[in-house]
């Protein structure tokens, strides 16, 4: 492991710049985690727009600096606009995400996130270990949405995930995100490792529709590995800070709270991130 090629200052910038700029940023969601969605983008100083109709999402999206898609609790409707967006997005160079949620259970979510990843080309890939192992045509152990034991990320896992998810990138021209005890993100060029969070992040619905958004919000200004490792790291030390409640409600709401109003000498201090140069 080589020292850190995106330093602290970098992912601060960023975070600065958001709150400077105040960015539009399209997402569309589903209803579970919907208004959480909107309040994290918020939180973070950027203006959240949550516009799913097909026949608005084209001119919604062209007015904003970045798109999130979800494919949670997916309908007809959601597919079609998610299209259109992402179309709408890669034609003018607008930063996009695309959480790939429930893809290892659902031929009818795999399927359509392989035409979007090939028709939209997202920047950003992201999912957990089983899910991203089944978009990569490999077999899963998915528990529904969640991953599976086995494809769980740990020491005697992590050299065989890095090279899978590179080859994803490399394959996709996308940043690569997987979620878990231990985040690998990636484009194929570096890597970064990060091992901020807690449990309770798992405990409580919409904290990875969470993570999608924010991670569109920070790559709105086009650092997209950087924004991306930002937000990864932003919610593992905010779900950290706030894990020490009686029960998932009061960690919902401090959650919140703490994304809202950590400061930069916070993430400086509890910022757990390697980096790996590959050559």
């Amino acid at each position: 492991m080589t020292n850190q090629m995106l330093s602290i200052t970098d992912l601060l910038e960023i975070r600065q710049q958001v709150k400077l700029e105040k960015p539009l940023i399209h997402c569309i969601t589903n209803h579970i985690s919907i208004n959480d969605c909107a309040n994290v983008v918020l939180a973070v100083g950027a203006k959240p727009i949550m516009a799913e109709h097909p026949a608005e999402v084209c001119q919604i999206t062209a007015s904003s600096k970045a798109l999130a898609v979800n494919l949670g609790n997916i309908t007809d409707t959601r597919m079609e606009s998610i299209m259109i967006s992402g179309k709408t997005a890669f034609e003018k160079n607008i930063p996009s995400i695309i959480d790939i949620v429930g893809v290892a259970c659902s031929n009818l979510r795999l399927d359509f996130t392989k035409k979007f990843i090939s028709e939209c080309h997202p920047n950003v890939i992201k999912g957990n270990m089983s899910e991203l192992k089944a978009l990569c045509d490999m077999e899963s152990g998915a528990k529904g949405i969640d991953v599976g034991e086995k494809d769980v990320i740990t020491e005697d896992t992590i050299d065989f995930s890095i090279a899978m998810l590179k080859s994803l990138s490399s394959k996709t021209g996308s940043v690569v995100a997987a979620t878990g005890a231990v985040d690998i993100i990636t484009d194929a060029t570096d890597t970064y490792l990060i091992k901020n969070g807690c449990q309770m992040l798992s405990m409580i619905t919409g904290t990875g529709c969470m993570l999608n958004v924010l991670a569109a919000t920070f790559i709105s200004n086009k650092n997209i590995i950087g924004g991306t490792v930002l937000a990864t790291a932003l919610m593992g030390i905010c779900g950290e800070l706030s894990h020490n409640v009686k029960g998932t409600g009061k960690f919902r709401t401090k959650l919140l709270d703490s994304i809202f109003s950590i400061s930069d000498y916070k993430i400086k201090q509890k910022i757990k991130y390697t980096s790996i140069k590959h050559e």
